[in-house]
């Protein structure tokens, strides 16, 4: 038997809607989630309020810049991250969202808690952590764009206005 294409594996309540606010969440807020956040608003525009959380809201001295390798990788599509301040889920400052989508183990409990008591989807998107790569700077800035072009890919899947008429 196979599943229906309304069906998400690992949603709250299983039913793909087009969501009016999303929620991207990672560890700390400072690549992923935000990459995501940053292609999201590219993709839908004004249509869908896009955030972006982490969950430990610890900056360590120089955390509250912009990861140059991240600023890098969207400069070369033409969006620019320079206004993003990492923030915890603790600092969100309206928890109501129709889509929760989790980038890491962590941020994925975290979604789960935070929503358990919402009419909210929820969905995990497992996707690498850049930062852990090493190597020389185009060996990172290649995990980085690796990065960027899953997120954008996942995007357009889920998020992408859809065509009149197509189900």
């Amino acid at each position: 038997m196979t599943t229906p294409p309304d069906l998400v594996p690992g949603t709250r309540d299983r039913r793909r809607r087009e969501p009016t606010s999303v929620l991207f969440a990672c560890t700390l807020n400072r690549v992923r989630s935000p990459m995501a956040e940053a292609l999201a608003k590219r993709v839908v525009g004004t249509r869908v309020f896009i955030d972006s959380v982490g969950v430990r809201p610890e900056a360590q001295s120089g955390e509250d810049e912009v990861d140059p390798f991240l600023a890098e990788v969207l400069d070369e599509i033409g969006l620019d991250p320079v206004r993003h301040k990492p923030k915890s889920f603790d600092q969100l400052e309206d928890a109501s969202f129709d889509l929760v989508i989790s980038l890491s183990p962590e941020a994925h409990h975290q979604a789960m808690e935070l929503t358990r008591t919402m009419d909210c989807e929820v969905e995990y998107w497992p996707m690498p952590d850049p930062t852990a790569v090493e190597g020389t700077r185009d060996m990172r800035l290649d995990a980085y764009r690796q990065l960027r072009d899953m997120l954008m890919k996942r995007i357009h899947e889920r998020l992408a206005p859809k065509p009149l008429g197509s189900l």
